[in-house]
């Protein structure tokens, strides 16, 4: 399912400071939105009805063991602007090449409606969905853009979108205990809408959109 929405309760939301990766070592950014994309995805377990363990006010090793049930996961695949770091991320059941390139798509279509009409590069990891895929070359391909990779072993490379996907666990994800799959779900909008639009970006002392120009 894709995911959108406003910004509901700013005080729900947190801007702890993320844990520094070989990512900060070579700082860059591009000069203009829209220069490059980064693009991943990562993979989360689902909650069961209840909260799972996390819920659990014991939190002793007997539950962890007896509540680590296969429940399934949620792949979230994100997407960040390298210029004006303006995101936008979608769940989904899989992390197949279809997928991630309707994934690269709606995003254009999101940066076109802020003000970033035209995609110039798209840079993502070695995964398959991204290397072998035929879904996916061709949605790079639709955008005019060129595909580029990381190196090998090197995800630093793609660190803008690894801090991303870093900030997202902590802030949305596993900030709070949801009682359920669905209820964590819901609460991404809000906060990817909070993210884009009220918190202040470490890396660039502003929010994301105001780095771009809206056009609608």
């Amino acid at each position: 399912m894709w995911i959108g929405g406003k910004s509901t309760n700013r005080a729900e939301f947190t801007t702890a400071r993320i844990r520094a990766s070989r990512a900060t070592n070579n700082r860059y950014e591009r000069e203009r939105p829209g220069e490059l994309l980064h693009i991943d995805v990562k993979k989360l377990g689902h909650i069961p009805d209840g909260g799972g363990w996390r819920a659990d006010p014991e939190q002793n090793s007997r539950n962890h063991k007896a509540s680590h049930k296969r429940v399934g996961f949620d792949y979230v695949h994100a997407v960040i602007d390298d210029h004006s770091r303006l995101a936008y991320v979608e769940i989904h059941t899989d992390e197949k090449g279809a997928t991630a390139a309707g994934v690269l798509i709606r995003a254009a279509e999101f940066f076109a409606k802020n003000g970033i009409p035209k995609i110039e590069r798209v840079l993502s990891d070695n995964a398959f969905a991204y290397r072998n895929s035929a879904a996916f070359k061709q949605a790079v391909a639709q955008l005019g853009a060129e595909q580029r990779f990381i190196k090998p072993l090197c995800p630093w490379t793609n660190g803008k979108v690894e801090r991303l996907n870093r900030t997202l666990a902590t802030e949305w994800a596993y900030s709070r205990v949801f009682t359920s799959n669905k209820e964590r779900t819901a609460a991404l909008a809000p906060w990817l809408n909070y993210y884009n639009t009220e918190r202040i970006h470490g890396g660039i002392g502003a929010t994301p959109i105001s780095r771009v120009s809206p056009t609608s």
